[in-house]
């Protein structure tokens, strides 16, 4: 079958599909892009030349930013609970390295997508090309080789007869669970265009097995002695168990053992918030207390969780505890010199029988009592409109269904401690690379996943001002958004952690130069409400928590994408974690110093 290297690839993507439990996927949904000179004349022609709509063989979506486009497809995997992804192209130059910062993310959260940058001329033959990286030693050398440390698998197809190889080896880490991550097939502008005579085995339909990989017995065997040796452990759930869709399974294991589970940002909902056994959120930005529970558990069983900093508190939060590590991934199992159980979320769960063994009664009762008062401070009543209050004013407008998306600033640490999820699916917040700028185009990615649900996009004015431009993607798909736009003038996060280290809030608010030669004039007059409209958004504006509840079930009602802008004042913190995180301070004698010395002696190495 002869067809250009660009038809050839757009025609064998159009047939893959994975399969997990007996029910099949297509893997690759659809194709987002942005065409210039490195790919208009390769990929572009060959999506044209099979018909681009959303009824073809593999649909296009026109994104703004190439960065986006790549969270719109970490968004929508994820949803997908990692079976399905979308490919994303892109030509040289800039439009290829603006994705380098989605592949970073998409490899650090696990999370699956195809990355088809154009690079430049194989043949060499008219060096350099307009937006050629020129490196003196080496002509093999182009910006795409960026992509290396961030991708799961990278490739340069330098010739067609190189192409089949690459696209299984591609296909076959996009659907394994324990390798999976960005995959970067790098696309010499005229290699795309050269035609090839193929195999027509290669365009024949292809099902790739998501496999649940069972527990070995000896090491099963090593981590039931070790559960029914413990008297006070505490189960970290984290996202792995809501991709291996084992929620059900952790629910009647931790009941039947009585075993307190805390969350992990990514694993916040594999139980709903008010389960007798669910203590909410551990680590930095956890519940105090998931947390005053961890400082005594004599055992922590990790399912599914990668241990970050923010959910060890930067290795000082476990006390003298030992690990059990249940995770597909080898790599993550292995972590903290605990006892590894290589499997799958759900086969594991299965596979732990701990025959009559159960947690002690004053370990459960502790758990609930600490939990029980955690909740019943975690309220924000008043009218002012602070950032907690916010977040408390949509979870009443949110359906158990619906979905909030999030990634970064503070709301991110807010939402941890205080969203109370009912629905494994409905907390959708990127911790692992905690992008500023995911929240939008993620959003846009979890709703064409599930266009079943209502989903929420909370993003603040920092995140937005990144990268807003894929409202207008949303509103050119009519695909239906909510995005509460919070305003505090500044990046609020990094203005307290500024504070606490002795920074002076240094570059964390939005003010125009003042006299004083610093940015501590008036606020900047910027409308981003009317930025929102001018997207082709609806705009809300809320002045008062009545009528932000008002905005916000008008927005929920409507058929089109809405932006609720709204203004925080000061104030309202949640409660503390009362768990640390290290960020090193300058060494110099003071009391921020000193606190900080002060903490670090309670890291431990966990060997």
């Amino acid at each position: 079958m002869r067809l250009t290297v660009a038809q050839a690839l757009v025609r064998f993507l159009a047939r893959q599909y994975t399969e997990r439990d007996g029910v099949e996927h297509r893997l690759i949904e659809g194709c987002f892009g942005i065409f210039g000179h490195g790919n208009v004349a390769g990929i572009g022609q060959a999506l044209a030349a099979q018909g681009a709509g959303l009824g073809s063989d593999l649909p296009y979506f026109l994104a703004r930013n190439e960065q986006a486009m790549v969270h719109t497809a970490v968004g929508f995997a994820r949803m997908r609970n990692r079976l399905s992804t979308f490919a994303c192209t892109t030509s040289i130059g800039p439009g290829a390295t603006n994705m380098v910062t989605g592949a970073a993310l998409a490899t650090i959260n696990r999370v699956p997508v195809l990355l088809l940058p154009g690079d430049v001329f194989a043949t060499r033959v008219a060096n350099p090309v307009l937006q050629e990286l020129e490196d003196p030693r080496s002509y093999d050398v182009s910006v795409n080789d960026a992509f290396r440390p961030v991708s799961r698998f990278f490739d340069r197809i330098n010739r067609p007869e190189q192409l089949p190889s690459a696209l299984m080896a591609a296909m076959r880490v996009l659907a394994d669970p324990a390798e999976t991550g960005a995959v970067t097939l790098a696309l010499p502008q005229d290699v795309q265009a050269e035609a090839y005579d193929w195999p027509e085995e290669l365009f024949e339909r292809r099902v790739w097995h998501v496999a649940r990989p069972v527990p070995e017995p000896a090491a099963l065997a090593r981590v039931i002695e070790a559960i029914r040796a413990s008297d006070r452990p505490l189960i970290v759930a984290g996202g792995g168990v809501i991709y291996s869709e084992a929620w059900s399974d952790l629910r009647d294991f931790a009941s039947m053992y009585g075993i307190p589970v805390a969350e992990t940002q990514a694993g916040k909902g594999v139980l709903p918030y008010d389960d007798p056994l669910a203590v909410g959120g551990v680590g930095h930005t956890g519940t105090a207390a998931a947390n005053a529970l961890a400082r005594e558990a004599d055992l922590v069983i990790g399912v599914g969780t990668r241990y970050t900093d923010f959910t060890t508190a930067s290795r000082t939060l476990f006390g003298r505890a030992g690990f059990v590590n249940i995770n597909v991934t080898a790599f993550d199992a292995a972590k903290h010199a605990g006892l590894m159980l290589v499997a799958d979320a759900r086969e594991a769960l299965r596979a732990l029988d701990l025959a009559d063994w159960r947690a002690p009664r004053e370990w459960r009762t502790k758990a609930a009592r600490l939990t029980e008062d955690w909740w019943r401070r975690a309220s924000f009543p008043g009218p002012e409109l602070t950032q907690p209050a916010v977040l408390e004013t949509l979870r009443e407008v949110m359906h158990p269904s619906d979905v909030v998306v999030n990634a970064a600033g503070s709301m991110p640490g807010d939402l941890h401690r205080l969203w109370k999820a009912r629905d494994p699916k409905g907390y959708h917040v990127e911790y692992g690379y905690s992008c500023m700028g995911y929240e939008i185009a993620g959003g846009l990615g979890v709703k064409l996943a599930d266009p079943s649900r209502e989903v929420f996009v909370l993003v603040g004015d920092g995140s937005y001002l990144m990268l807003a431009q894929e409202i207008a993607t949303a509103v050119q798909e009519g695909v239906k958004l909510v995005v509460v736009l919070v305003d505090n003038h500044g990046f609020a996060s990094i203005g307290n952690l500024s504070e606490s280290v002795g920074a002076r809030r240094l570059g964390t608010a939005y003010r125009m130069r003042g006299a004083s030669g610093e940015l501590d004039g008036p606020p900047l007059p910027v409308d981003l409400a009317a930025n929102a409209a001018s997207l082709g958004a609806d705009v809300l504006r809320a002045t008062s928590r009545e009528s932000l509840t008002s905005a916000l079930v008008k927005a929920r009602e409507s058929a089109r994408t809405t932006v609720v802008y709204v203004e925080t004042v000061p104030g309202g913190d949640a409660p503390g974690s009362e768990a640390w995180w290290d960020v090193p301070v300058a060494q110099q004698p003071g009391d921020i110093h000193d606190h900080y010395l002060q903490a670090k002696r309670d890291q431990r190495p966990y060997l």
